[in-house]
């Protein structure tokens, strides 16, 4: 371990850069995983609106069956595993049939398989329209993609149908200004979407402004946008006139909370579609003034780029009811079911872990008595004096060497030895 810190060709850093950089990796992590501390195989919750899913290629080379984080952890752990991220309506799969005689090590007790998974070839470790693993052994620079919120694939940005990179809608620091990707192959499924005012769609180097409904313009005034200028279906356009009725009529709050929803479910399913929209399967006036059930399809060339709180804006009379559970795409209903909702979540639940730490840490010490309070603060105190004199009697023009920390450490123990 001598010599880890003499390097000259490694960049330095400061303490408060290094805690920093651990902080935000443990916070992505968070992110990632959802709050999932990977402890308990998640089967038992069911068919899971969203969770972190991890694929086995040592155990299933066919890209056929995923894992929950726990059993990627306790029961694949050596093998050769690709994360997925975050997959919807999935149950873990790890020790059923498809895994021959291998069984779980957290949850044995398991279904021979759970029908409604979906699988793409994301679960052989493939992505995009090119087919290519990530990272990408033959590239010379590993490039970001962006997820489809539909079919959930990953795409390279020059594979995304664009004619150029510059449609994606950034601010003027790269940032994204969409909330959620549709790609070219999913947007025909989601025509639907461009009879709505071109602002439910985000707007390169825009404000990214909220998707709201008003009495007096239905949705924010009209902005230049990704979703194309053309009116599909003839003279069909969002009839504004009709929001006050519609929003009367329907509770679009129980939609976006996800009320209705099986525990665990999601509108992916067979069993789950009709719950994905109970109680919003009402008498209202369509906001579009079109039967999408019965309108033909528009070919849609390019990839769908959506704003915040798009999902909102969404009609939820008979028809476009009829017309999501039809396509299977019940779930944009569900505001729970976006990436943002997942992460707000996860957030939430770091911010408990850390105050429920916090508080473990202030309670212990509470409960220690005097002499151990006044012993464990001269300790806090010496270390800190310590380390100022040690930073201090530094060659400024040599690096810190791994030696120097232990020898650091060493006398602070010999000092402690002779005080005692």
């Amino acid at each position: 371990m001598d010599g880890t810190f003499d390097d000259e060709g490694e960049p330095s850093v400061t303490i408060g850069e290094y805690l920093e950089e651990v902080e935000e990796r443990e916070l992505e992590a968070d992110l990632v995983l959802g709050g999932d501390e990977g402890k308990e195989c998640t089967y038992s919750k069911g068919y899971m609106k969203r969770q972190a899913i991890f694929s086995c290629i040592t155990c299933t080379p066919d890209g056929n069956a995923g894992v929950c984080t726990a059993c990627s952890l306790s029961c694949h752990d050596g093998h050769q595993i690709v994360e997925l991220w975050t997959k919807r309506n999935f149950r873990c799969d790890c020790g059923n049939s498809k895994f021959g005689e291998f069984y779980c090590k957290i949850s044995p007790s398991k279904d021979i398989e759970n029908v409604e998974n979906s699988y793409n070839h994301n679960f052989k470790g493939l992505y995009c329209t090119c087919g290519r693993p990530y990272p990408d052994p033959d590239a010379e620079e590993q490039i970001e993609m962006i997820q489809c919120c539909l079919c959930e694939d990953w795409f390279h940005e020059e594979h995304l149908g664009l004619e150029s990179s510059d449609e994606i809608p950034r601010d003027e620091e790269g940032e994204p200004l969409y909330e959620d990707f549709i790609c070219k192959a999913c947007s025909e499924v989601c025509f639907f979407l461009k009879l709505y005012p071109e602002v439910i769609c985000a707007a390169g180097k825009q404000p990214n402004a909220p998707v709201q409904v008003s009495k007096d313009k239905g949705i924010l005034e009209d902005k230049p946008s990704t979703c194309g200028s053309e009116k599909p279906l003839g003279d069909a356009s969002y009839d504004s006139s009709k929001i006050d009725e519609a929003q009367t009529s329907v509770d679009s709050g129980s939609i976006s909370n996800g009320k209705g929803l099986p525990q665990g479910g999601s509108c992916n399913s067979n069993t789950a579609l009709n719950k994905c929209t109970e109680g919003t399967n009402l008498h209202v006036n369509c906001l579009l003034g079109v039967n999408i059930v019965a309108a033909s399809p528009v070919t849609h060339d390019k990839p769908i780029f959506l704003s915040k709180n798009w999902r909102d804006a969404l009609c939820k009379c008979n028809n476009c009811l009829e017309y999501y559970n039809q396509k299977r795409i019940a779930f944009l209903l569900d505001k729970d079911d976006s990436i943002v909702e997942y992460e707000k979540i996860a957030k939430q639940k770091r911010e408990e872990k850390l105050q429920q730490q916090e508080g473990a840490e202030l309670s212990f010490f509470n409960k220690l008595g005097h002499v151990e309070k006044v012993e464990i603060l001269k300790g806090i105190e010496e270390m800190k004096d310590g380390l100022r004199t040690f930073l201090e009697s530094a060659d400024a023009s040599k690096p810190i060497t791994a030696a120097d920390v232990h020898q650091f450490f060493d006398d602070i123990k010999n000092k402690r030895r002779r005080l005692e």
